[in-house]
């Protein structure tokens, strides 16, 4: 381990030296990040989840890094240009641009002006202009004179050439012109002239490039641009619709570079000059433009992809309803509606169509369809798909008679139409079309948003900030560490969970997932954790790795079904044999729990962290840490755009969270936004301090722009004028 890195992330992360080493060692020993965060926190002083990632990919920066430097120096070596003095700066220096800034001199290249002219032995009289001494410039270069330098200007120019490049290399000055271009940096957007082929391949191009007016003419200092604007406007580059630049101010920046080379006032100064100017505006600001919006585009990403992280986090703790018999309905018009039942572990037991809309309008023989289903498969709740058709649907049902006790949920369907025509899907249900996978999928998403959504590419759910535009290895990296999380904090059932499931499950991955299935199937339930050791490839460490996060209800081991690790078990008997109770009297037994002194079971090993962990699932075993589902309705008579008018206040459903507001689903397949200036009346920095996803609001209709069909709302409502005694 390189102690270097360590301190460096220690600098990075505020994370003391013994943190990050032994976060480190654990890592590299296998474990994994959700595995670390709970159950070693003795070791990582109680890292969470976050923090053991941010350590881990920090260390796998500084290993990129490492490996660059190493593919340098071996270049310059090769080239008979490394000394000890260049070595020892390579060596020294942690960030990958001053990396390459010192690299740039040595650097392969095309051929060049400034090579040019060395090749015509113009490079002595480039290195007597730097010098700048008092004598004229025409006179110096009369020696350098040949068939390829006819006269003194090509000499000067040949030499300004070579002076240009320098400039451009010098790692001092591309540090002070970085951090000028960082810091002051204005990014400015016009409006092509022409409408300019996409310039990567695979953009589809809007039609029309109406969605970017905001843009055709418009600048803002570039560290003040936030994410999705800078994506906006490199989207609307990207489909041929904008000229993009990235510039300080010029005058700064030429004073930065003369104080650095300029010499006084003698007569070759102005040659210097010349060279400076020539070398900024052809050679640096270029470099340095791509510079800036790369590390624009990186940090525009970064928030992009953190508030889809956050999103999808969100909706995969969604509330689930439970194991319940459900009754699931992905709503259509002319193809009519797809109902399938459910049985309480998500097994489809029947399906079929009923028309109940235009054209058919076969109400009374849908209604006593459904009436009959909700009968024969004792059907504890009804989901019905939000997509087109959604809303009628839902009034549909609203309007039976149905046994008391029964709900009825409108469920986000994004996505399920990705699954059902999936090779997951085919695999679960072979026999059956999509539109049956996306039913079964619409109902299992209300049992379980987790255990569904995991089959669903995450870009597939709609939760995302210009999603399609960040780095796509990062958000695929980023993404599937959340779903890994999610499903480790929540806990899986092993004896009923997906393969697709298990594979995010710690220590676990596809092919061992697919084992414990198989397995599953030749020989019955798991009756134990234990009993997870006979699953082929299954070896201890594995089983370290993901025991703690696999349940087993009404296992043989009452601590199966809990968080506790198997490692935790002996610790646990001998707090029953204190007691003198059993271990099933203790668990979940408050009374014997009270009498339980955690600081008389501290070892070496296990601290008061993991003891305080242990006596909070002894009291709730095996608890969702997700919320309880609640019903919703959308206000009646809102059924389009055209019925909204400003002044409403309508219920509405959090649909997606951005940097800059939330989007609300108001019942009318277009979703309205509220700007994070309306969220609160308040100053609100991010607007997921005031909502989350899927939460139920009330939002007031400021604007309804018909054309661009866009709703703008704020969740700023006026109190009603109190009321007054008419008497007075």
């Amino acid at each position: 381990m390189n102690e270097n890195h360590v301190q460096l992330i220690c600098d990075k992360l505020a994370l003391r030296p013994a943190q990050v080493r032994n976060t480190l060692e654990l890592l590299q020993q296998g474990a994994t990040v959700p595995f670390i965060s709970r159950y070693r926190k003795e070791m990582t002083e109680s890292l969470d989840e976050v923090q053991v990632a941010a350590i881990r990919d920090q260390y796998h920066k500084l290993g990129e890094l490492e490996k660059r430097r190493q593919a340098i120096l071996e270049s310059i070596e090769s080239q008979g240009k490394l000394d000890d003095e260049l070595r020892s700066r390579i060596q020294g220096v942690f960030s990958l641009s001053e990396l390459e800034d010192l690299y740039l001199p040595y650097r392969p290249r095309r051929r060049t002006r400034a090579m040019v002219a060395r090749e015509r032995g113009l490079e002595p009289l480039a290195t007597l202009l730097l010098q700048q001494p008092n004598q004229r410039p025409e006179l110096l270069s009369q020696r350098f004179l040949s068939d390829q330098v006819p006269d003194t200007e090509s000499a000067l120019q040949g030499a300004r050439d070579i002076l240009a490049e320098w400039i451009s290399e010098h790692a001092g000055a591309r540090k002070a012109l970085r951090r000028l271009f960082l810091r002051e940096g204005v990014i400015s957007s016009r409006k092509s002239r022409e409408k300019r082929p996409a310039q990567d391949p695979g953009v589809v191009a809007t039609e029309s490039p109406d969605k970017y007016r905001d843009y055709f003419e418009f600048s803002e200092p570039l560290r003040r641009c936030p994410s999705h604007r800078l994506l906006a406007m490199f989207r609307g580059e990207a489909e041929g619709f904008l000229t993009l630049t990235v510039m300080p101010d010029e005058q700064k920046a030429l004073e930065i570079l003369d104080a650095l080379f300029l010499k006084g006032s003698g007569p070759c100064t102005p040659q210097v000059r010349t060279a400076v100017r020539d070398g900024y505006k052809r050679l640096l600001a270029p470099s340095l433009e791509t510079e800036a919006r790369a590390d624009a585009k990186e940090r525009a990403d970064s928030e992009a992809i953190a508030v889809f992280a956050e999103n999808l986090k969100q909706l995969l703790l969604a509330a689930p309803l439970g194991q319940k018999n459900v009754l699931a309905i992905d709503p259509g018009f002319r193809t009519g509606c797809k109902v399938v039942c459910l049985n309480a572990q998500g097994d489809l037991l029947h399906n079929e169509t009923i028309y109940p809309h235009p054209p058919q309008n076969e109400v009374s023989q849908a209604t006593r369809k459904i009436i009959s289903l909700v009968s024969a498969y004792k059907i504890d709740a009804i989901a019905v798909g939000n997509g087109t058709a959604g809303r009628e649907t839902e009034r549909f049902i609203q309007r039976m008679v149905l046994p008391p006790g029964i709900k009825v949920f409108m469920v986000n369907e994004s996505g399920a139409s990705i699954y059902s025509a999936s090779a997951v899907a085919r695999e679960e249900f072979p026999d059956y079309d999509v539109t049956v996978r996306g039913a079964v999928s619409i109902g299992r998403r209300l049992m379980d948003p987790l255990a569904e959504l995991v089959k669903i590419d995450p870009k597939s759910i709609g939760v995302g900030q210009y999603q399609h535009d960040v780095d796509q290895s990062r958000l695929k990296s980023t993404l599937d560490g959340v779903v890994e999380l999610c499903v480790n904090s929540v806990g899986v059932n092993v004896n009923t969970a997906s393969k697709h499931l298990l594979t995010y499950v710690s220590g676990l991955g596809p092919q061992l997932a697919q084992n414990i299935v198989e397995f599953r199937k030749a020989n019955g339930p798991f009756p134990s954790r234990t009993s997870l050791l006979r699953v082929p490839r299954m070896g201890e460490k594995s089983f370290e790795q993901c025991a703690g996060f696999l349940r087993i209800p009404n296992a043989e081991h009452p601590l199966d079904n809990t968080a506790v690790h198997p490692e935790s078990y002996t610790l646990v008997s001998a707090m029953a044999d204190a007691l003198g109770v059993s271990l099933s009297e203790l668990v979940q037994n408050r009374d014997h729990q009270a009498h339980i002194s955690i600081e008389d079971y501290v070892t070496a090993q296990v601290g008061l962290p993991t003891l305080k962990d242990i006596m909070a699932e002894l009291a709730k075993p095996g608890r969702d840490p997700r919320c309880q589902v609640e019903e919703f309705s959308f206000a009646e008579g809102i059924r389009s755009l055209e019925d909204l008018q400003p002044g409403m206040v309508l219920p509405g459903i959090v649909t997606n969270i951005t940097n800059f507001g939330c989007f609300v689903d108001l019942g009318i397949k277009q979703d309205g936004l509220v700007h994070i200036s309306q969220l609160a009346d308040r100053f609100v920095k991010h607007p997921s301090e005031v909502v989350k996803l899927n939460q139920h609001v009330q939002v007031r209709v400021v604007e309804v722009d018909q054309v661009r069909h866009r709703i703008q709302l704020s969740m700023k409502i006026p109190k009603e004028p109190p009321l007054t005694d008419p008497r007075v």
